[in-house]
């Protein structure tokens, strides 16, 4: 294509050229070669606490694949209770300021994926529902909290209620007695609070989980509105047939590209996409083979794509760190030398909300 370009005349090159631009915003097969922020997601599995609390995990991992993450992803619910106690009892949890803080000196930019629920997770918790939030339960909870971030003042990605389109978690509509629309108006109304505390440099990240295909218009309807969404967002996750989640084996683009192609084309077009939690399953040459085309098809045919989070955790006994074999591993690392993905170069990073690197 650039030597057909190159050889013929000026019309048809600017032809060529626009057809390129439309197929590359189309979800289309031409590189990108956009910056892209990278991270993961740590379980505790190769030291005694997560990070960004320890952080031994990161400084091996980045060994390992050979380049600094520049997104480090965390959580927290809205309280932490004991199993046997009232809800009143409960701690409600306060903005991770330490935490945040060592993910910003490690030069990587927070993404921190906060929920409307309360440890230990059950999907009925009537304590914690969309309704409690729309009826104002917890305005000063997270009104606290809200000003507690515009306190610490640096940016951070915000990943609320996440995967609202599943049924495992107790935010999602059809469960919990949560109702149709609630979930738009509830994650307005905490936006607003947000907003109203000065916690402007929270970037809002709004990420449900990829839908078959077919099925992928069922996200409009948790789209909370382009002025309450910074990043749009996807969680995808290859299972492979196993006792804990019988599916089959599904690409990368088996599983992202349906999804994704409406979630650009029609519903935000525009907006930056990250994909928050991405992994596969063991066994570990197929998983290679998964990786290394999960990052060719990332940077030939997802330009909106500006950032992904691998879900470096154990889950359910299943497999999902890429230190699971060396070939997962190498591929990864390939995948990370040839893309390009940037480095913990954030520390002092001040724009809010958050922009695709440059």
């Amino acid at each position: 294509m650039r030597r057909f370009i190159r050889d013929t005349t000026p019309i048809v090159a600017v032809l060529a050229c626009m057809l390129s631009l439309f197929l590359g915003t189309a979800g289309g097969t031409v590189p990108s070669h956009q910056p892209m922020y990278w991270g993961a997601w740590f379980g505790d599995q190769s030291s005694g606490e997560e990070p960004p609390w320890d952080m031994s995990a990161v400084t091996r991992f980045e060994r390992k694949v050979g380049k600094g993450l520049s997104l480090l992803e965390f959580s927290s619910p809205f309280a932490e209770c004991e199993e046997s106690a009232e809800p009143a009892t409960c701690r409600f949890m306060s903005f991770p300021v330490e935490a945040m803080q060592k993910v910003r000196e490690y030069g990587a930019i927070p993404f921190f994926s906060w929920n409307s629920a309360a440890t230990p997770a059950t999907v009925e918790d009537p304590e914690f529902q969309l309704s409690d939030i729309l009826q104002h339960r917890y305005d000063r909870y997270i009104k606290a909290f809200a000003t507690e971030a515009a306190a610490w003042g640096h940016p951070f990605f915000l990943r609320f209620d996440w995967e609202m389109n599943g049924s495992w978690f107790p935010w999602a509509t059809g469960v919990n007695g949560n109702r149709p629309r609630e979930f738009v108006q509830a994650w307005r109304h905490v936006h607003d609070i947000f907003r109203s505390a000065g916690a402007t440099n929270a970037t809002w990240v709004w990420c449900p989980y990829v839908e078959p295909e077919g099925k992928e218009r069922n996200i409009a309807r948790f789209y909370p509105g382009k002025r309450y969404v910074d990043w749009t967002c996807l969680d995808a996750y290859n299972f492979g047939r196993n006792a804990a989640n019988p599916r089959p084996w599904r690409s990368f683009d088996t599983l992202v590209r349906p999804t994704y192609q409406f979630l650009t084309r029609r519903l935000a077009p525009g907006k930056p996409v990250v994909l928050g939690e991405l992994a596969s399953n063991d066994p570990a040459r197929r998983k290679a083979g998964w990786i290394r085309q999960m990052f060719k098809s990332i940077s030939t045919n997802y330009p909106a794509v500006r950032g992904l989070v691998w879900f470096e955790r154990f889950d359910r006994d299943l497999r999902w760190p890429v230190e699971t074999g060396r070939g997962p591993t190498r591929a990864f690392r390939l995948g990370l030398r040839a893309s390009p993905f940037v480095t913990n170069q954030f520390s002092q990073l001040d724009a809010s909300p958050i922009p695709p690197p440059r």
